[in-house]
């Protein structure tokens, strides 16, 4: 493995009885027997956000709370759904429909534009128990990706549809279509025009059906990297000890010719397999995409032994930061361990066990 930097922000213990111990942005499970009950298995989620400069001398109190209750709006649907019985899969997708209607996240409702003017979302899921997978990319109608990645695992006989044909198939599934204007935001637009001038570059025309530009413009609300990395994810685990994960993105602001990222690559930005782990991640997708990120991590835990938060960290602080990739990572086993870590300054994040409450970080010090 190579050798990189490592960035001192706190490691969170999570579990029942677990303890804190301090780390590399990373945040791991307690002894994965206390995860057991006699039905066989305590349900538990990771959520993620976003990862990228999120700091709290760029935050306003507003904004920081209004992030913390649309993580645990969330993460709690996801509980919900395994409280009563759901899937790990019923989870995740719970989960991300929230976000993907919040405009807060680069996801659906709050994706950011292309340099063309465009929202273009990205999503993927994969089931741990069979290891199928579904992954849609260009998606521009489909009110929910997150559900379009999903149908395409179940009701087709492919892993990934792109652009027109993957609106098409959503629609012949009887999923949500919506005008592209449904994915506009006055905040991302206004965030897509001040980069595009800064770099000199051509201004599209504002998207039809979007409401009038306000006057005077509209102030930012975080930083402008806070999003830098902007997807959203959740991995799961349900009562029958089956694991899943998803992931959702509107992808990097700007982004030209079509640019598809990690999160829609099984592999790279999404995986899950009953035999090792499920991971969502979130970053710069062409680095996690080369290392196959997401699948190396798995790979680890499943044939080098390794711990799940040992192998996080294996890749997300050593290996990423080897080669200049920026982001992170959660992750959960089968066994009820769970983990997180990143490189950036903060990453938007929640997590919940059966029996516990649910916990929402956002900068890389909080425990």
């Amino acid at each position: 493995m190579r050798a990189g930097l490592r960035i001192g922000v706190v490691a969170v213990l999570i579990g029942l009885g677990g303890s804190v111990v301090t780390g590399p942005g990373v945040m791991a499970a307690s002894d994965p027997a206390q995860t057991t009950t006699a039905s066989g298995h305590k349900w538990a989620v990771v959520l993620h956000g976003g990862a990228g400069v999120i700091e709290r001398k760029s935050m306003s109190a507003e904004t920081d709370a209004a992030y913390r209750a649309a993580l645990k709006q969330s993460i709690q649907a996801a509980a919900d759904v395994l409280e009563k019985g759901g899937s790990s899969m019923d989870a995740v997708e719970a989960a991300i429909k929230l976000m993907e209607d919040n405009p807060l996240f680069n996801a659906g409702k709050g994706a950011v534009f292309t340099a063309d003017g465009k929202n273009e979302l990205d999503s993927a899921v994969m089931d741990g128990v069979t290891m199928k997978a579904g992954a849609v990319a260009g998606v521009t109608r489909t009110r929910h990706p997150i559900s379009l990645a999903r149908a395409v695992m179940e009701k087709s006989p492919h892993v990934m549809l792109i652009d027109t044909g993957a609106d098409q198939f959503a629609a012949s599934v009887g999923l949500e279509q919506v005008d592209p204007s449904y994915f506009f935001t006055e905040r991302r637009w206004q965030s897509l025009i001040r980069q595009l001038k800064k770099e000199g570059a051509p201004l599209p025309q504002r998207p039809a059906g979007a409401p009038p530009a306000p006057a005077g413009g509209m102030a930012e609300i975080e930083p402008t990297d806070a999003h830098k990395y902007g997807t959203v994810g959740v991995v799961a685990l349900d009562r029958n000890g089956n694991i899943a994960a998803g992931t959702s993105t509107g992808g990097t602001q700007a982004k030209r010719w079509g640019r598809v990222g990690d999160s829609p690559i099984i592999g790279a930005g999404t995986y899950a397999s009953n035999e090792s782990c499920a991971v969502s991640a979130t970053g710069a997708g062409e680095y996690f995409i080369r290392l196959t990120v997401a699948r190396t991590i798995c790979s680890l835990v499943q044939y080098k032994g390794m711990k799940l938060q040992a192998a996080v960290d294996e890749v997300v602080q050593k290996d990423l930061k080897a080669i200049h990739g920026d982001g992170g990572v959660i992750a959960i086993a089968p066994d009820g361990e769970l983990a997180w870590s990143f490189n950036t300054p903060g990453m938007y994040r929640a997590k919940v066990v059966e029996g516990g409450a649910v916990q929402v970080g956002i900068y890389g010090d909080e425990k």
